[in-house]
């Protein structure tokens, strides 16, 4: 982020007021409070999005603390703590990786089982090689998101 220290004086009555003024360049990385868009059909998700309220980020589970495609994230919906995988960006992607209108996320528990029975989105096709290397073969079992989506691209 770029940020001038220089600032801009004003005159407010007889006081002079001093404002800082920020700039930063554009980030379409998904960062913390981010906005996502609930893709499945789980219940807690089709409510939160009709209400307009939709879920946001609030801890991202790697080491740079940004979110991509793939990634497994920790959100607030209606009040709860829900976790969820990243499969649609908006950030301008690497090739042959397709670029989304919205960020989108799939609802998952604990092991990994996603809380919706369908995806309405198409998901990208890199998808299939990011979350077979997720997936341990004690741990948590991602390829369900993945049997659950009826369109790639």
């Amino acid at each position: 982020m770029l940020c001038s220290s220089w600032r801009l004086p004003s005159l407010l009555g007889s006081q002079i007021v001093q404002k800082g003024f920020h700039t930063s360049s554009v980030n379409y990385e998904l960062s913390l409070l981010s906005r996502l868009r609930v893709v499945d059909n789980s219940e807690i998700g089709k409510q939160a999005m009709a209400e307009g309220k939709p879920p946001k980020i609030f801890h991202v589970y790697n080491k740079t603390g940004t979110g991509t495609i793939g990634d497994k994230v920790m959100v607030a919906i209606k009040g709860q703590k829900k976790k969820g995988i990243i499969v649609g960006c908006r950030q301008t992607q690497k090739a042959m990786v397709p670029r989304f209108d919205s960020n989108n996320v799939v609802l998952i528990d604990d092991n990994g089982s996603p809380l919706g029975t369908r995806i309405h989105v198409p998901v990208p096709n890199l998808l299939r090689t990011i979350l077979r290397k997720k997936t341990v073969a004690k741990g948590a079992d991602y390829t369900k998101v993945l049997a659950i989506a009826s369109r790639f691209v």
